[in-house]
C-alpha cells in the first residue's frame, strides 16, 4: 500500500506507518489506507494478533499539518478538517472493534492523533526514546483528538488525564510505564520484537477466548451497570463450553502441558 506496510504471517499481521521523512504524520491517504486494513480485519479470522508501529525515528507525531486538508468537490473548509478528523477518529473506534488484540510497538514521538491511535490498541510495547506528546492546548486546540479524551480518563483516571491535557505535557517512556501506558518496556530499537514476542505469546492463548474478552472489556467500558455486564458475560461463557479448545484447554491442564488451540 502507498504509506502503510503490511507484513502478515504465522497469525500476525504487522502493520507499519511508512512516512519515515515525516515522522509517519497522518494524511488524508494514511487514514484511509489504515481503515480499508481494519476493515478486512473485522472478517479475518485467520489473523490472530495485530501489531502496529511506524517506520524510522517515531511511532507517529499526529496529523500532516503540512499537508495540506484533504479535498472535497464542492465542501467547504470546515466540512473538509471536519471530515479529516472524523475519518482519524475512525481508526481509532476501529483498533478497539476489531476483533483481534492489537499490540502497539512504540518508540520516538507518539503525538496528537498518534496518541489516540497508540491508546486504541489493547497492548503498548515501549522502548526508552518513546515520548508521548499531548500539545493541543499550547496550540489552540482541545484535547479532545480521536478520541484521546474518552480513552487516556479510562487509563489513568479523569484526574491525572485532567492534568495532562491542561498542562500539555510530555510524557517520557519511564512516566507512562508509572502511570500505566505501557505494557512492557523494551530495550532501545527492540518494541518491534517485543511486541512480536508478546503476540507469539497471545498466539499460543484460546483464540475465542481473547476475541470474546476484547469484546466484554469493550462493553464494560459503556456498561451502565454490572447486572448488564453479567448477562454478556454469561452468554459468552456459557458458549464456550460448547467449543472443543475448552475440552483442549482442561485436558492439557490436567496433563501440565501446552494447549494445542484449534479455533473450534
Amino acid at each position: 500500500m502507498g504509506d502503510l506496510r503490511l507484513d502478515r504471517r504465522d497469525g500476525v499481521l504487522t502493520i507499519t506507518l511508512s512516512r519515515p521523512e515525516r515522522l509517519n504524520a497522518v494524511t488524508a491517504a494514511v487514514t484511509e489506507e489504515m481503515l480499508d486494513v481494519l476493515n478486512e480485519l473485522m472478517r479475518d479470522p485467520g489473523t490472530r494478533v495485530v501489531v502496529l508501529t511506524g517506520e524510522g525515528r517515531g511511532f507517529c507525531s499526529g496529523m500532516d499539518l503540512q499537508g495540506g486538508e484533504p479535498g472535497g468537490g464542492d465542501e467547504g473548509r470546515v466540512q473538509r478538517i471536519y471530515r479529516g478528523i472524523a475519518r482519524g477518529g475512525e481508526v481509532t473506534a476501529r483498533l478497539r472493534e476489531i476483533p483481534q488484540p492489537v499490540i502497539a510497538a512504540l518508540h520516538g514521538p507518539v503525538a496528537g492523533m498518534g496518541v489516540s491511535w497508540a491508546l486504541a490498541c489493547d497492548l503498548r510495547v515501549a522502548d526508552p526514546t518513546t515520548r508521548f506528546v499531548v500539545p493541543f492546548v499550547d496550540l489552540g486546540l482541545s484535547a479532545g483528538d480521536c478520541g484521546l479524551s474518552w480513552l487516556l480518563p479510562r487509563l489513568v483516571g479523569p484526574a491525572k488525564a485532567a492534568e495532562i491535557f491542561y498542562r500539555a505535557q510530555r510524557l517520557d517512556a519511564a512516566k507512562a510505564n508509572e502511570l500505566g501506558l505501557i505494557t512492557e518496556l523494551a530495550a532501545e530499537g527492540k518494541d518491534l520484537e517485543g511486541a512480536h514476542t508478546l503476540a507469539g505469546e497471545l498466539l499460543t492463548k484460546s483464540p475465542y477466548g481473547l476475541r470474546r474478552t476484547k469484546e466484554l472489556l469493550n462493553l464494560s467500558l459503556d456498561a451502565p451497570g454490572l447486572r448488564q455486564q453479567l448477562a454478556v458475560e454469561t452468554g459468552i461463557q456459557t458458549m464456550a463450553f460448547f467449543t472443543e479448545d475448552l475440552v483442549e484447554g482442561m485436558t492439557a491442564t490436567m496433563e501440565k502441558r501446552p494447549p494445542t488451540f484449534k479455533n473450534r
